[in-house]
């Protein structure tokens, strides 16, 4: 064995000990809502504390230990600590019941029986298991992109939220973001160390957070440090922010002490007010896809669309998502009623939608009946608004489309 080997096998050693001597403890990192500025979390980070009071941070074992499977012990023995900490606060009258991020390597994705040691442990404390939040970072997914994507699904399916971790920390692609079903993207803080001044910055950082939201991903910025930071963050429409601008982590009884503060302290704040134009937005455009599941927008005179399909709509798989209009209008007729079908395609016809245009209509609204996904027809309304933009001169409509039935 050479001397460096040696040394690692010492520190492994230790790092046991102390776990065997709780040495190791678990710190809270708190969690803050971007806008409001309210208490929703905190994620556990690992603390050395020797007998002596002094304390080792993780980078003076971690990486040692990632080198072997001694990281899996670790990471199931703080779980185990924040498991203990949740219970006893459970029994705490009008506690926040707050949810708890513990970071995973991974190596957990080659664990054949890693989901059922986190049931053993979590339900063996009886905690809700939406209160744990399991974080793995992305580069699992770099190198395993099928198994981490099955071990997150597992996850997820056994009642667990999963958060990729240290997106942006030099291996991301947004195309691996679409293909996981995690809860959470945590943005590394890497991607914010110009303090958002850079303009190049800024757009990779407006186009992940506009991505995110789309997939209904929850985002958190880490390392927030600055009120630059937080304030361009809240225009991007940021969820989570965690940084030393807000708190740095912090040993069990302080974290206890913010979450009981922040219980009395309530809602300070009044959204409507404080919130960006960015935000506003955001809330506008969910109140439009409660009641329209269907949004389609068409250039009449390119003759192309694209559409946004979200839930509880008649049909899943209703068209497309993007390409010609026409081919879109053969799509739908095809799914109508057939007393409806020539109304439908004679109404929304390209031809017939630019001659209502042209005669200063300002909208197209008509109902009929479209079979769904389980075979039976529903009246859905469909409702074609003419839209102007700066840009060009092309004859453009937005469609929304709900059910009545």
């Amino acid at each position: 064995m050479t001397r460096g080997d040696k040394r690692l096998d010492t520190l492994i050693q230790s790092v046991h000990r102390a776990m065997d001597a709780h040495e190791l403890r678990a710190f809270y990192q708190p969690k803050f809502d971007a806008l409001t500025g309210r208490l929703v979390g905190s994620e556990a980070l690992v603390r050395w504390l020797r007998p002596d009071g002094s304390l080792v941070m993780p980078l003076d074992f971690l990486p040692q230990l990632e080198t072997g499977k001694d990281i899996l012990e670790l990471d199931y023995y703080i779980l185990r600590l924040v498991c203990e900490f949740l219970q006893r606060q459970m029994k705490e009258e009008n506690f926040p019941q707050l949810p708890v991020a513990v970071n995973f390597s991974r190596l957990h994705v080659y664990e054949a029986n890693c989901l059922r040691a986190v049931e053993q442990i979590v339900d063996g404390y009886g905690v809700p298991r939406h209160l744990i939040e399991v974080e793995i970072t992305e580069s699992a997914f770099a190198q395993e992109p099928e198994k981490t994507a099955e071990w997150i699904n597992k996850m997820r399916n056994a009642g667990f939220r999963v958060a990729i971790d240290d997106f942006g920390s030099g291996l991301s692609s947004l195309s691996f973001v679409k293909d996981i079903a995690a809860d959470v993207l945590k943005l590394d803080k890497s991607l914010i160390s110009r303090n958002c001044e850079d303009e190049k910055e800024r757009i990779v950082l407006e186009s992940i957070f506009n991505f995110a939201h789309r997939l209904s991903l929850t985002t958190v910025a880490e390392g927030v440090e600055s009120q630059e930071q937080l304030s361009f963050l809240r225009m991007c429409g940021c969820k989570v922010i965690q940084g030393y601008l807000t708190a740095k982590p912090m040993p069990e009884d302080q974290y206890i002490q913010l979450c009981r503060e922040q219980s009395k302290q309530g809602q300070t704040e009044d959204v409507l007010l404080t919130q960006p134009a960015t935000s506003a937005t955001q809330l506008l455009l969910e109140a439009v896809f409660a009641r329209y599941p269907l949004v389609i927008f068409a250039n009449l005179t390119r003759n192309s669309f694209y559409l946004m399909a979200y839930e509880n709509f008649t049909r899943h798989s209703v068209c497309p998502s993007a390409g010609q209009f026409s081919e879109l209008i053969a799509h739908g007729t095809a799914s109508m009623h057939p007393e409806d079908q020539e109304l439908f395609r004679s109404t929304f016809n390209a031809d017939s939608l630019i001659a209502a245009h042209d005669r200063g209509e300002q909208s197209v609204t008509l109902v009929t009946r479209q079979m769904g996904d389980d075979g039976v027809y529903r009246r859905v309304e469909t409702a074609d608004y003419f839209v102007k933009s700066s840009s060009v001169d092309d004859i453009l409509l937005i469609a929304l489309c709900h059910n009545l039935d």
